[in-house]
């Protein structure tokens, strides 16, 4: 392992400038050594534009991780993924001919629906809310991009996480007789189309594989364990879990919440566990930092240090990930939206 992580100082020394490193907070500590930065997706998002000069990004993440980037990023530059089957569970729930088939019915009439993306959704679908004047959104902004979008709409088509959807919804205080969950099944057919019409939310059916797992009774016992502990929560979790937290937020939230806490602090987590383990490791012995349960994302974890070093071996030759520009234009267009919104 020490031979492998020289190898990858070596090539990041040979490459200089021209290469930058990016991981997502839930990749593995051996990983987010080699990188230039660590961030949530709006963090990482964000520093495309910013690397004018860079021309192999390194997305260490998984795949619509690196499709964001490769939209954002300018024509010279090419962009790589370590491990290809990275996927998104919670991604692939919602596929973008069938996201396309649903908003071009729900504006079939006088209504204007907004579509908004969570990041964690492939560029095909960004895409698609691009065409239909949407945008995305993340964790730490979905309750400004939810109210962009409910600025622009008669309604929000919200999309594909409905957790998250109705935590900002409780945030934003949109009333329940006002949301809707939508039947997707037999592509569209079962649509209420009556009471989408009188939805002021509409939600897509998906979710996080991971925070998903995270249950009430995790927090009951870690109550009973910890009484005078602080719990925080992802927002992709059930809105039943982030109701009985302390508080709800982002990964770069999370951190925040961890680091500000006073010494001493027991402080329990639910979120994905290489987070919490970094966090566990950083702050002891002089704050303990505990997971609510230990849920791991499979896809996150199939990047590697090896995986990494195969990558920079073979940046010349590597495959990078490519977006055609019938869909890089319109999605990259609801992401700078969001860029625009939140600056």
């Amino acid at each position: 392992m020490q031979r492998i992580s020289q190898t990858i100082d070596g090539l990041r020394q040979k490459h200089g400038d021209s290469l930058l490193i990016l991981a997502h907070h839930y990749q593995e500590d051996s990983v987010v050594a080699h990188a230039d930065m660590t961030g949530d997706s709006l963090e990482l998002a964000r520093q495309i534009p910013l690397a004018e000069n860079v021309q192999n990004i390194v997305f260490c993440g998984v795949h619509f991780m690196a499709e964001s980037a490769a939209i954002l990023a300018t024509p010279e530059q090419r962009v790589f993924l370590p491990e290809a089957s990275a996927g998104c569970v919670m991604s692939n729930m919602a596929p973008a001919s069938l996201v396309e088939t649903m908003l071009t019915r729900l504006n079939s009439g006088k209504r204007r629906v907004i579509p908004l993306a969570y990041v964690n959704s492939s560029a095909a679908v960004k895409g698609v809310c691009g065409k239909f004047r949407g945008s995305v959104c993340t964790s730490a902004n979905s309750s400004t991009m939810l109210s962009w979008a409910l600025d622009r709409g008669d309604a929000v088509l919200f999309l594909p996480d409905q957790n998250l959807g109705l935590n900002t919804a409780n945030i934003l205080g949109i009333p329940q007789n006002e949301r809707l969950r939508l039947n997707v099944r037999q592509k569209g057919a079962l649509v209420d189309v009556q009471a989408a019409e009188q939805a002021k939310l509409i939600l897509w059916p998906g979710c996080c594989a991971v925070h998903h797992l995270f249950k009430c009774a995790h927090i009951n016992q870690m109550r009973k364990e910890h009484p005078d502990a602080q719990i925080i929560v992802h927002p992709e979790c059930t809105p039943d879990v982030v109701e009985k937290a302390d508080a709800a937020g982002s990964t770069s939230a999370i951190i925040k919440f961890v680091e500000k806490a006073p010494m001493g602090s027991t402080i329990i987590v639910g979120t994905e566990i290489s987070l919490v383990d970094r966090l566990t490791e950083r702050y002891a012995p002089d704050k303990k930092i505990l997971p609510l349960a230990r849920c791991q994302c499979s896809n996150m974890a199939k990047t590697t240090e090896e995986k990494l070093l195969q990558t920079l071996n073979a940046l010349q030759a590597g495959r990078d990930i490519s977006v055609k520009d019938t869909v890089r234009t319109p999605a990259r267009l609801a992401l700078q939206r969001m860029l625009d919104a939140c600056n």
